[in-house]
């Protein structure tokens, strides 16, 4: 798989740098069509795209759970959710002094950075358990205390203690991110910092009213609101249509975007902006409408593996190192960051782990492919799974289906479920054969997603014997949460 940039040429590779700064920017249920450089005319995003045409944008970039917690913990563990039992998003105790730590016993990659003398830190969205305790190599940590909720007066950690934060959350991690940068970027070792942004993730009111304000001439094109989908669920009947959550969460991308501008403003300032690897990614896909539902890998009834829920947005960017405005389309996965941040950083990944992921350096750096043209990609969450390659999709749903097969190619908005056609017979059987090998080779029995009754209603505690019963793990009914299925306690958004 080659590497071109945005007028087709082929790209070289660039001189290294040594140990560079690191910041990972996390968005929060970002659709991987809701930001300019990925082709929408109506989202302003100018500093994404700003970071895109200075580095690699990867155009088929893969979450390996389609919701927020599980996929954190495999950036972070470089291993799957039925690896390191993160299987749903967290709804189970977050702060207080028995508040369960979900990744104990994982090696993350901040454990290593840390190791390797990088200063890490961490403003934003943890949701990873144990929110008050700092974690993973972290010595910086100032945190929400939950998924997220409230865009105004946001419930955070700072310092171990519980505090509620005035103003608008996205600036105030932000301001928390550059109070860091300012600290450690004339340090003489190099820092690690993740500012895990909740925007754009509902709820769809409390942003800056200019930004919202600037949407109400959108015809929102990009989202068209689409007849109902037969698994679409009380969540979407309250959204389908709505015009002031389309605005809501336009201006949260928008007002998002603003403040990466700021971090990449101040890198500029400071004068280590070519020796600061940026990386910006998404934590899910999301709908608005599209496919006739709002959501994401639980935004139906059973849990689905659309596009827009599973590809999220990734960019990379460090000048003099990474080729600029240069688009990638090889098919990587967030399972396969973790081993291409250790390699790019020259570092050991951990022997022990079993990781399914491997670098795509060669990739990011402009040379030579590494064979990704042959890489599927695999995901999970709960009894559904997928396996995908360029052109075919398969899903399969334990124990009974629906099962689906997409040909990409001819349809790219998976309209046509070619699962019943007698003449793809060969095709499902062998592409269920590599999907059931694959999980075989790298599933914890312990902690297999299929064993567990997953409905994307949360997860109450971290699975530590299958012994157990599922109730003690996860909640049964995907509602139950509050009003939509996106409220919980204290207005706090849990999804």
């Amino acid at each position: 798989m080659s590497m071109t940039n945005r007028n087709g040429d082929e790209r070289a590779p660039i001189a290294s740098t040594d140990r560079p700064n690191v910041i990972f920017i996390l968005s929060d249920d970002q659709g991987i069509w809701a930001a300019g450089c990925y082709g929408n005319p109506e989202i302003r995003t100018p500093n994404i795209d700003r970071l895109a045409a200075a580095g690699v944008q990867f155009a088929n970039f893969f979450a390996s759970t389609p919701v927020c917690s599980p996929s954190r913990a495999t950036y972070l563990t470089g291993r799957i959710a039925s690896q390191n039992g993160v299987h749903d998003w967290i709804r189970g105790q977050e702060v207080g002094p028995s508040a369960p730590l979900y990744l104990d016993g994982e090696v993350c990659y901040t454990d290593i950075l840390a190791e390797a003398g990088w200063t890490c830190g961490i403003s934003g969205k943890w949701h990873l358990g144990a929110s008050q305790l700092a974690q993973h190599g972290f010595s910086h940590w100032f945190v929400h205390q939950f998924g997220g909720g409230l865009y105004n007066n946001a419930p955070m950690v700072r310092n171990g203690q519980l505090v509620d934060e005035p103003g608008y959350v996205t600036n105030v991690i932000t301001d928390d991110a550059l109070a860091f940068i300012d600290r450690h970027g004339a340090g003489p070792d190099p820092f690690y910092l993740s500012v895990h942004y909740t925007a754009p993730h509902s709820p769809w009111t409390g942003h800056p009213q200019e930004i919202v304000d600037s949407y109400d001439d959108c015809e929102f094109e990009s989202c068209p609101q689409e007849p109902l989908h037969p698994w679409a669920t009380d969540f979407t009947k309250q959204f389908m249509g709505n015009r002031e959550m389309l605005k809501g969460y336009f201006a949260a991308v928008t007002a998002m975007d603003t403040d990466v501008g700021r971090i990449v403003d101040r890198l500029e300032e400071l004068g280590i902006a070519k020796t600061t690897l940026m990386i910006f990614a998404g934590d899910n896909g999301f709908s608005c409408g599209h496919h006739g539902f709002w959501g994401k890998g639980n935004g139906t009834s059973p849990l689905n593996m659309y596009e827009n829920s599973v590809k999220v947005p990734f960019i990379v960017s460090q000048p003099g190192r990474i080729p600029a405005g240069a688009v990638e389309e090889a098919l990587v996965s967030n399972y396969d960051f973790m081993p291409t941040l250790i390699d790019y950083l020259d570092l050991e990944l951990p022997q022990d782990r079993n990781l399914p992921g491997r670098s795509f350096l060669a990739e990011l750096l402009g040379g030579e492919s590494g064979g990704r043209e042959h890489v599927v990609v695999y995901d999970e969450y709960g009894p559904t799974r997928m396996v995908r390659n360029a052109r075919w999709k398969y899903v399969h749903r334990y124990p009974d289906g629906p099962n689906e097969l997409f040909d990409l190619e001819s349809d790219p908005g998976e309209r046509n479920n070619l699962i019943e056609a007698g003449e793809h017979a060969r095709r499902i059987a062998e592409m269920r054969g590599v999907l059931e090998d694959w999980f075989t080779t790298y599933v914890d029995p312990e902690k297999d997603g299929v064993r567990h009754e997953i409905t994307g209603a949360g997860q109450l505690g971290p699975i530590r014997s299958t012994g157990n019963v599922d109730a003690e793990f996860f909640a049964g009914d995907p509602w139950s949460a509050g009003p939509g299925g996106w409220e919980g306690d204290e207005g706090q958004s849990r999804i």
